[in-house]
């Protein structure tokens, strides 16, 4: 950590109020707040304390005057092959449009709505038309099941639904509608009204009438309205979005109004380095944090242009986001890990630097960023990228480089360091004391929790507590659930998973570090690395390989000959002790639609157990690969 940056981070942790209340200079106060920060009952956390604002005020109506016909939206659909720009002006109708519907359903400020939408502009006008009348959106990923979807509704109790008749993915219509009924049959607490904006893609969706309402019928009746923006206690919950927990309860993180707002603007400026009306492009969904953060609300904020894409990386070829970057001059672009390792195994053609040449910097986050393919699309396309880490829990990055406050040199796999708010230390698991440099501990945050984090689970403080900050008996510590490590220059390397860490023979062995030994090989696409019941050593590591030519999948001598290799890239960087048991050979890995790999379902169907909660799942036959991979090893 450089001289400047360190004064700057020291200073968050020292000073909190005199540098939280400089970040929040910047935006709009209806009323200022007469304290920056609360922590009088701990392990909670206030922000801005009696300040009344607005998220989508400062978002939208804030930049009319200066940038009103600025692009704000552009809304790119490779499924449906169309392309929308909306300008501040025109998203400020479009949401005072959405509100005013919003109003006349019966939405009062403090009540939820659930949102369960494809990637379309509609969903963005929705999410904006809660905040702006103080209504708490619940954005439930559009590729969930009724199932799930029914236990988000009865833990957020709706009074609204905003829904489409289907979403589109690889150029199949994926209906909703169907879903949205039999969710809402399952729910104890069915919302009265569901908004549906109709597409035109399922024919046959059914009306139940009394319930249902057409968008395009009730945009017309209120296409002119203006409604006045709700100005919150800086603590209003702005949105709910669930994450997975140890139980199958949902895991409502709630988060505020005032500490999200100031978080988002000043991460845009310090950590990705967009500019007002530069052009930011995010390739998630919003139905995750990634997608809420930085495709909704932080670009807007910054008064930048967001991308809200609907389609694949690789349709219709794997050049399309690179197309959109040179076509709308995209500066900043925030991506994942297995995204890029989806266009890895592409013909490397599609990757020209000529199209990228807008691009400041590539963010890569979601997931343990591995070195071999940091090194690849960096060189590849001939700019920087940066790889940050953080979780839905905290809405905005724990560890990153901040190239806005100093321009320090990158590690290729390592997130750099803390982030400014985030006192953040490593304790070893056996002691409870700071871990030393290069030793691995547990990443951990001494609260007070920086502003845009969660503040609480949604109607439960106690699980709060007790999910977060229980790891120690003698003090409260915000527990990341993640092994890290960091190295004599301060510089932070994420292990996994403090539930993936595999105990064989009494050794503790970090599945990130086999498999970014195994990522290594110049054959191997992708890999994922499983603790498996073994009798005599307790656990062992599998190792479920994709190759670059699955012609391995057919060739036994090839496949013993690569698995030698492997076996001799994991000696040499780890250890025998770490060496896979089994390295299993398999065409494609089960991920969840947002690109995280479902290690618990692989780890399950190794041991012979039932794979578990397949909801989130992209490709079923990826589990069916893995069967097949097992069946032949026996």
């Amino acid at each position: 950590m450089g001289k400047k940056l360190k004064e700057f981070y020291d200073l968050s942790i020292n000073n909190p109020d005199q540098f939280w209340n400089d970040a929040a200079q910047d935006l709009y106060w209806e009323t200022p707040y007469k304290q920056v920060l609360d922590y009088s009952q701990p392990p909670f956390a206030k922000w801005f304390i009696g300040g009344k604002t607005n998220i989508c005020f400062n978002a939208i109506d804030r930049h009319l005057k200066m940038r009103g016909d600025q692009a704000a939206l552009i809304f790119v659909s490779t499924e449906k092959n169309q392309e929308i720009t909306y300008s501040y002006n025109q998203l400020f109708h479009e949401v005072n449009t959405m509100a005013s519907i919003m109003k006349s359903l019966g939405v009062k400020k403090g009540d939820r709505v659930v949102i369960y939408m494809p990637m379309i502009p509609e969903a963005i006008f929705a999410i904006y038309a809660c905040t702006r009348i103080g209504a708490i959106h619940s954005v439930v990923f559009g590729g969930f099941a009724a199932h799930s979807l029914a236990s988000r509704i009865d833990d957020a109790k709706p009074s609204l639904m905003v829904t489409a008749d289907a979403g589109l993915r690889g150029g199949k219509v994926v209906s909703y509608k169907p879903l949205v009924d039999e969710a809402c049959i399952k729910a104890h607490f069915p919302p009265e009204k569901i908004l549906i904006v109709n597409r035109g893609l399922d024919p046959n969706m059914s009306i139940q009438e009394g319930r249902d309402v057409d968008y395009s019928v009730q945009k017309e009746k209120h296409k002119n309205a203006q409604v006045n923006c709700e100005w919150l206690d800086s603590s209003h919950p702005s949105y709910i979005l669930y994450t997975s927990g140890t139980t199958g309860k949902p895991k409502g993180v709630q988060r505020d109004t005032g500490g999200y707002l100031v978080a988002m603007n000043t991460s845009i400026k310090y950590i990705y380095c967009g500019k007002p009306g530069e052009t930011f492009f995010t390739t998630s969904d919003i139905g995750w944090v990634v997608g809420h953060s930085y495709i909704v609300y932080a670009p807007l904020i910054a008064g930048m242009t967001t991308i809200v894409y609907e389609g694949l990386p690789i349709r219709p070829d794997p050049g399309i986001w690179w197309d959109l970057v040179k076509k709308y001059n995209v500066t900043v672009m925030f991506s994942s890990p297995t995204a890029i390792r989806v266009l890895k195994k592409q013909d490397p053609s599609y990757l020209d630097p000529n199209k990228t040449q807008s691009l400041r910097y590539l963010f890569l986050a979601g997931e343990p960023l591995d070195e071999p393919t940091a090194h690849w699309i960096s060189d590849s396309l001939k700019i920087p990228v940066v790889d940050n880490y953080w979780q839905t829990e905290t809405g905005w990055p724990i560890l990153s480089a901040m190239l806005g406050v100093e321009d320090t040199p990158r590690k290729f796999g390592s997130p750099s360091f803390p982030v400014y708010g985030y006192n953040v230390q490593l304790i070893n698991e056996i002691t409870g004391e700071k871990a030393k440099d290069n030793e691995k501990g547990l990443l951990a945050i001494v609260p007070p929790l920086p502003p845009g984090c969660l503040s609480t689970i949604w109607g439960d403080d106690e699980r709060f507590v007790k999910t977060y900050f229980s790891t120690f008996t003698d003090k409260y510590i915000y527990s990341t659930f993640d092994w890290g490590i960091r190295d004599s220059d301060g510089y932070y390397f994420i292990l996994g998973r403090t539930d993936d860490v595999i105990n064989v023979a009494g050794h503790r062995l970090g599945t990130r570090e086999i498999e970014e030994a195994i990522s290594n090989h110049q054959q191997i696409a992708e890999v994922a690395v499983v603790g498996v019941s073994d009798n005599l050593k307790g656990q062992v590591p599998y190792a479920f390989v994709v190759s670059k030519n699955n012609a391995h999948l057919m060739d036994q001598q090839t496949q013993l000959n690569l698995e030698k290799e492997i076996f001799q890239i994991v000696d040499q960087s780890l250890g025998a002790i770490a060496r896979p048991s089994r390295v299993l050979f398999v065409s494609i890995l089960p991920k969840t639609r947002s690109g995280k790999l479902l290690r618990r379902s692989i780890q399950a169907l190794a041991e012979g157990r039932e794979p578990g909660d397949l909801t989130t799942l992209d490709d079923p036959t990826a589990l069916e690969s893995i069967k097949e991979a097992l069946m032949q090893s026996r």
